[in-house]
C-alpha cells in the first residue's frame, strides 16, 4: 500500500496541474506570443480569422479550432514547425508556406525528437509540401485535406505528405490532391499508410528505401502512377485501388520480399504492373484489368510467386522477355486469364489445359516493333497456329499450369467510380509535363 501511495503521488506531481485552455484571437504575432507564454499541456483554441505565421511549437501543446481559424505563413518558410514531443495540431486551416525546395518548405513540419505528434483534421492548402514528417517518431497524420500548389511543371510542386527517417509513422484517412507525390516515403521504416485518397498527382505513394511497412486500403485516381515501391524490402501492399492512372498501377522496382495482394488496377493504364529487378515477392488475388500491358516483367526478377490474380481485357496480358519457362501457379492454383479458352471438366475451378500468354511472334514484335505491320499476314497466323498446336516450338516465357476459371472480384465504391469516370474523361485533354514516367520501359 505504501508503494502504491508513493506511485500515485509521483504521478500527480508529474501532471501539469497548471495546464489551461487559452483562447487566441486572430492577430499578427498573437499566436506566437500565446505559444511563448504557454505551459506544456496547455490547449490553445484559435478563434476564427487569420493568424499570422510562421510559428514554432517548442513545447507540448495542443492547437485547435475550426477551419475558419487560418494560420498563414505569408509565403515565408514552413508555416507550423513542431519542435517538441507530444504536440497536437487539430481542426485548423494551414496555408501560405514558402516555395523553396532546398528548405523543404511545408504547411507543417515535424522535426527530429518531436515524437508522437498528432496532425489531425486540418485543411492544409496551397503549400509547397503539405505535411513533412522529418525525423519525429510515431507521428500520426490523420483525416487531413491536403491540396498542393498547381505549378505548371509537376516536378516544381511539393509532396502532399513527405516522410523522411520517421519510423512508426501512421498516415490514414487523408485526402491529397495536386502536387507531386501523395506520400513520398524516403529512408524510413515501420510505417502504416492506409485508407487515403490520392488524385491528380505524379505518384500516389512513392517508396524509396522504406522497409517493414504497410500500404493498404488507399485509392489512387487519375495520377501518373499509383503505387511505386522502389529499393524497399518487406512491404505489404494490399487492398489498394488504382483507377484510371496514366502510366502504371503498381511498380516493384528493386523491391524484395513484398506481399502484394487484393489490389485492383483498371482503366486504361499503360502497365497495370511493372516488375523490374524485384525478387522473392508474393503477388496474389489482385485484379489487373483494361491496361495496355497487364504485367511487364523484366530485368532478371527471380523467385516471385504469382497466384490467384486476374488478367482481364489487357491488350497484352504479359510482357516477359526470357529464354526459359517460368511457372505462374502455386500449389496447384494459377491465375485467371480472360483470353484463355479453357474448359473445366473436373469442376474444380481449374482449367484442364495450361496457358501461355505469349508466343514467338510476341517476342519478335517487342524487339522489332516495325514487324507489327505483318501481324495479320497469313505467315504470321500460320506460325501462331503451329505454336498453339505444337507447344515444343514455343520459346521460353510465362506458363500457368493451373489457370483459374473465375476471377477474383474487387468492388469499387460508387463515389470513387464517379471520380474514375471524370479522370478518364479528362485524360485526353490533359497536357503532361516533362517527367518521363516510362524511363524504365525500354528494358
Amino acid at each position: 500500500m505504501y508503494r502504491l501511495l508513493i506511485s500515485l503521488m509521483v504521478a500527480v506531481i508529474a501532471l501539469p496541474l497548471w495546464a489551461a485552455e487559452v483562447r487566441v484571437p486572430a492577430s499578427t504575432g498573437g499566436l506566437a506570443k500565446a505559444i511563448a507564454g504557454a505551459t506544456p499541456g496547455d490547449v490553445l483554441i484559435l478563434e476564427a480569422g487569420r493568424h499570422a505565421g510562421p510559428i514554432i511549437i517548442d513545447r507540448a501543446l495542443t492547437l485547435t479550432g475550426t477551419h475558419d481559424a487560418i494560420i498563414d505563413g505569408l509565403g515565408q518558410g514552413t508555416v507550423v514547425t513542431v519542435d517538441a514531443a507530444d504536440v497536437t495540431v487539430q481542426g485548423l486551416t494551414i496555408t501560405g508556406s514558402g516555395l523553396k525546395s532546398e528548405d523543404t518548405d511545408a504547411g507543417v513540419k515535424i522535426l527530429k525528437k518531436a515524437d508522437r505528434a498528432l496532425i489531425e483534421g486540418n485543411r492544409v492548402l496551397g503549400n509547397l509540401h503539405g505535411i513533412d514528417v522529418h525525423g519525429g517518431l510515431d507521428a500520426v497524420v490523420r483525416a487531413n485535406t491536403i491540396e498542393g500548389t498547381r505549378q505548371p511543371r509537376m516536378n516544381d510542386r511539393g509532396n502532399g505528405i513527405y516522410v523522411w527517417n520517421s519510423p512508426g509513422t501512421i498516415i490514414e484517412n487523408n485526402s491529397v490532391r495536386w502536387g507531386r507525390d501523395g506520400i513520398f516515403s524516403n529512408t524510413s521504416r515501420d510505417g502504416i499508410y492506409r485508407n487515403n485518397l490520392f488524385r491528380d498527382l505524379r505518384f500516389a505513394v512513392h517508396y524509396m528505401y522504406t522497409n517493414n511497412s504497410e500500404v493498404s486500403g488507399n485509392v489512387s485516381i487519375g495520377n501518373h502512377l499509383g503505387y511505386a515501391i522502389m529499393f524497399s524490402n518487406r512491404v505489404v501492399l494490399k487492398d489498394n485501388l488504382s483507377l484510371s492512372d496514366i502510366s502504371h498501377g503498381v511498380m516493384l522496382n528493386f523491391a524484395n520480399n513484398a506481399d502484394v495482394s487484393g489490389n485492383l488496377v483498371r482503366g486504361g493504364t499503360d502497365r497495370c504492373t511493372f516488375i523490374y529487378n524485384a525478387h522473392k515477392n508474393i503477388i496474389y488475388n489482385n485484379r489487373f484489368e483494361g491496361c495496355t500491358i497487364g504485367v511487364h516483367f523484366t530485368a532478371g526478377s527471380e523467385r516471385n510467386v504469382l497466384t490467384g490474380n486476374a488478367f482481364i481485357g489487357n491488350r497484352t496480358q504479359v510482357k516477359y522477355v526470357g529464354t526459359r519457362d517460368i511457372e505462374w501457379s502455386f500449389e496447384g492454383r494459377g491465375n485467371y486469364w480472360s483470353d484463355h479458352p479453357g474448359f473445366d471438366l473436373g469442376g474444380d475451378g481449374i482449367a484442364d489445359s495450361a496457358f501461355r500468354p505469349n508466343d514467338l511472334m510476341d517476342h519478335i514484335l517487342w524487339s522489332q516493333p516495325a514487324a507489327s505491320l505483318l501481324t495479320g499476314a497469313p505467315a504470321v497466323q500460320l506460325i501462331r497456329w503451329a505454336q498453339s498446336n505444337f507447344p515444343a516450338t514455343l520459346p521460353g516465357g510465362v506458363v500457368d499450369s493451373a489457370p483459374l476459371m473465375t476471377p477474383p472480384t474487387i468492388a469499387v465504391p460508387s463515389k470513387y467510380a464517379a471520380f474514375e469516370a471524370q479522370a478518364a474523361a479528362n485524360r485526353n485533354e490533359r497536357q503532361l509535363d516533362d517527367f518521363d514516367i516510362n524511363d524504365l520501359s525500354t528494358h
